[in-house]
């Protein structure tokens, strides 16, 4: 399906539903390759392509949404009387903010764009999955690597129009050395930003270095946390701290105006950015831009969409962040970065100097909420943790299992070090990226081993 072809369903809904109602939008195709491979070995080679529909109107301050995957005249029409049905069925919704005005995008539509990798078939994705198999020589290998095209158009009766063209390629897996486990990952929108030799000989050498892990007691440490981890703190914030609807409820720990965060430290998020991925512009039809959320440990800005921009009154304005679960969720950042304040990044190798005693921790699993306003987290590690002693990476540790504040991890003394390593990380719900680094924490609670 081309992108007229994409125009031309938006426009044809909008038709159909007419005057009866203020309606948008949002028509996506999307096509998607699959490899994945697990005892050095590729499985399984799938391949996905779809069309998606998803309306939503306002009759008389009454919304509801409906979404298809057919996209002939005849599904179109049962689409838009649908959506129609169910907003009379609905109660009057006295927040309802009315459609994105016509706008601009800040980017050019195919900015994340990469036709190589819009082309990218099984072979291409077996080249990066061999290499990775072949740089661990004697190890057992498993994972996934993925490249994906998306076009998508956006239209509503306000008269906004915007749309546009995105790819997305990534390879994460790991490397068995008997028990011990290690990871290495990328995401791009270029396929051939991924060197599966590169990566799988990383994690090689780290699985190689994870046998035989000590066991250490539970207690306070402190901490490199590797960016998989980092990544992991910054997906909490996007979804319970930088949400204008937590904070409109104060159910956020985020004050705009205060230095909540060590002063080293800023944190933005920026779907216009070339190192990020995804469409520039969000589920209401507003274009992405640069978003400043920490400059300098102070906290500056959290993310709205129209409902809770309106919702928090005087000047505020969406600032492109509404999600497809919005009303339920509030909008969530989705092209997060965190990096040095000034020209204070170190290299790895400095931030583990820096630790007399503590832990270098490469990833985190099953990560938790318990305490939504403290952002209060348990999860385990995995994938390998090792000893630090002076300033030396010692001898690999048992997986253990934490309970943490994130708010506080990042908070003004805490913070004692940030590395020059950032890289993308995949969000887990799919949505766009993460741009982290490693950091050295002053003290991260371990609360018992892994079966606790």
């Amino acid at each position: 399906m081309s992108e007229p072809e994409l125009v031309a369903l938006a426009e044809r809904l909008l038709e159909l539903v007419g005057d009866r109602a203020d309606a948008a939008v949002s028509v996506s195709r999307t096509h998607q390759g699959l490899t994945r491979f697990a005892n050095s070995f590729i499985h399984q080679n799938v391949v996905d392509e779809n069309t998606t529909v998803v309306l939503t109107v306002s009759a008389s301050g009454r919304p509801a949404g409906a979404a298809s995957c057919r996209t002939d005249d005849k599904a179109l029409h049962d689409l838009a009387e649908r959506a129609l049905e169910a907003a009379a069925l609905c109660p009057v919704d006295p927040e309802w903010p009315g459609l994105a005005p016509p706008e601009a995008l800040a980017v050019a539509e195919d900015a994340h764009f990469d036709p190589v990798t819009a082309a990218a078939g099984p072979s291409e994705r077996g080249d990066q999955v061999a290499a990775f198999v072949a740089a661990g020589e004697g190890l057992n290998a498993a994972g996934s690597c993925a490249s994906r095209y998306t076009e998508s158009f956006f239209a509503n009766s306000a008269g906004q129009r915007v749309g546009g063209r995105d790819t997305v390629a990534f390879l994460d897996a790991i490397q068995r050395h008997g028990a011990s486990d290690a990871v290495a990952a990328t995401c791009s929108t270029r396929l051939s930003d991924v060197d599966g030799g590169a990566l799988g000989a990383a994690a090689a050498e780290r699985a190689r270095l994870g046998a035989d892990p000590i066991e250490l007691p539970a207690g306070t440490y402190e901490v490199v946390l590797e960016p998989r981890c980092v990544a992991d703190i910054l997906d909490f914030y996007s979804v319970y701290a930088f949400n204008g609807r937590a904070t409109n409820e104060k159910r956020s720990f985020v004050r705009v105006g205060e230095a909540q965060f060590e002063p080293s430290l800023s944190i933005w998020d920026d779907g216009t950015d070339p190192r990020h991925l995804g469409r520039a512009y969000d589920y209401e039809g507003t274009p992405k831009r640069r978003l400043p959320l920490v400059v300098g440990g102070r906290t500056t800005a959290v993310c709205h969409d129209r409902r809770t921009a309106a919702k928090a009154g005087g000047d505020v304005a969406s600032t492109g962040h509404a999600a497809a679960e919005g009303s339920s969720w509030g909008p969530m950042a989705t092209n997060l970065f965190l990096a040095s304040a000034g020209d204070q990044a170190q290299a790895r190798a400095d931030l583990i100097g820096a630790v007399e005693r503590g832990l270098l921790v490469s990833d985190f699993w099953y990560t938790r909420v318990l305490d939504p306003k403290t952002l209060v987290v348990t999860g385990l590690t995995r994938n390998g943790v090792f000893l630090i002693e002076n300033g030396r990476v010692g001898p690999p540790v048992k997986n253990l299992r934490f309970t943490q504040s994130y708010a506080s991890a990042l908070a003004p003394g805490h913070v004692l070090g940030i590395g020059a390593d950032a890289s993308l990380q995949v969000d887990p719900y799919g949505a766009g990226g993460i741009h982290a680094p490693s950091l050295h924490l002053a003290e991260w609670h371990f609360t018992g081993d892994a079966s606790n």
